[in-house]
């Protein structure tokens, strides 16, 4: 059993803690700890604390490009270490990893043990990036990841930090993904469409592969307009640097077959509505996106990225494509349009794999056996 402990988790924004981490909180809180929320405040502040969690407001801002702004943050955390004491502070998101460790490791607080989620590495790592910025965050790294812990969400990136060094033995566990709750997301056959829904659900970001997915959808135009509906749902990013604009968007819409529907608080509708769930995205750490997509049912064409191959046994619970083939794509989504005793097969199949591998229980679990590790 672990100690009551007070535990920070520190998110670089709060409608990213309440989509990804706030049941993992919520689970702590109920075995008895005191928990903090550091994060920024856009406006969903109140829904966390009416969860009865500690909320602590941190100026995160995610493309930050003001040297003097960023130092203020990592000395901000600083100084709530100190006064608070924690004894696990758990980093979510790679630029909160990064400032946050430096932060502990100058805030003279021994008995802190650090754990840094890592779920992707962000912009400036994906698409072959390697610019300025790219350099700079590496030597900060390698600063700040000294005597941390991780979590991991796919092999992936275990090797490539393996490989720049950042890992001790015994200092890191891979951990699935979010997590799901099964019963949130229960099973659901195949609703009876008039046509075929083939759904995205994720922010409107080039690296997620909106162009790809449109591109695709264009390819199968002439066979399956009137049969075939490609739907977008997710909201206008523009603090990501790879944010698709809105007019961008609207130009490439054909109304009936290809829609952008914006964000949807409730996503389980969308899910219970599609008959085929797709992301080509360019790299993720795990996408819960996907693994809500298989809990409901349904099943994956997605690429073959770390992250993504996660979620996907190609030819068992849907397709794995090459990242940036817009073709490829097409053909695998194709060969589902073209198959509903398929479609049903690979989704019963999606669920089984969620279950097994990616349910929300386990990832609490597990996290929670790693906070015993780290603390015997």
């Amino acid at each position: 059993m672990l100690i009551q402990k007070r535990i920070f988790y520190v998110v670089n924004v709060d409608w990213f803690f309440i989509s990804h981490r706030i049941q993992l909180a919520l689970a702590m809180k109920a075995a008895g700890h005191e928990v903090y929320i550091l994060t920024k405040d856009t406006g969903r502040r109140n829904e966390i604390e009416n969860n009865g969690l500690n909320f602590i407001n941190i100026d995160f801002e995610r493309s930050g490009k003001n040297p003097l702004k960023e130092l203020s943050i990592v000395y901000t955390l600083i100084k709530y270490y100190r006064e608070y004491k924690p004894e696990i502070v758990h980093h979510v998101t790679i630029k909160p990893a990064i400032y946050g460790s430096i932060a502990k490791r100058l805030s003279g607080c021994s008995d802190i043990s650090v754990i840094n989620a890592i779920s992707g590495l962000g912009y400036n790592f994906i698409d072959g990036r390697n610019g300025v910025v790219q350099r700079i965050l590496k030597r900060l790294m390698y600063f700040a990841f000294t005597n941390v812990n991780f979590i991991f969400q796919n092999p992936d990136d275990i090797q490539l930090y393996e490989k720049m060094g950042f890992l001790a033995k015994n200092k890191f566990k891979l951990i699935k993904g979010a997590g799901v709750d099964s019963e949130a997301f229960p099973y659901h056959l195949p609703l009876n469409n008039e046509k075929i829904n083939i759904t995205l659900t994720a922010r409107m970001l080039y690296d997620k592969g909106i162009s790809e997915y449109i591109e695709a959808a264009e390819l199968l135009f002439e066979k399956w307009n009137g049969r075939a509906i490609f739907i977008l749902a997710g909201d206008i990013d523009l603090g990501n640097l790879a944010g698709v604009q809105e007019l961008e968007l609207k130009k490439s819409m054909r109304d009936g077959y290809i829609e952008w529907i914006g964000h949807k608080k409730n996503i389980i509708p969308i899910l219970v509505a599609s008959d085929i769930v797709c992301l080509p995205s360019y790299r993720e750490g795990l996408p819960k996106s996907l693994i809500e997509a298989m809990a409901i049912g349904r099943p994956i064409v997605s690429t073959d990225v770390p992250g993504c191959r996660e979620c996907v046994t190609d030819g068992v619970n849907g397709f794995l494509v090459p990242v940036k083939n817009a073709a490829a794509l097409a053909d695998a989504i194709e060969v589902l349009l073209k198959d509903k005793d398929l479609r049903i097969k690979m989704g019963v199949a999606s669920r089984s794999k969620m279950l097994n591998e990616l349910s929300l229980d386990k990832v609490i679990n597990s996290t929670l056996d790693f906070y015993k590790e780290i603390k015997s």
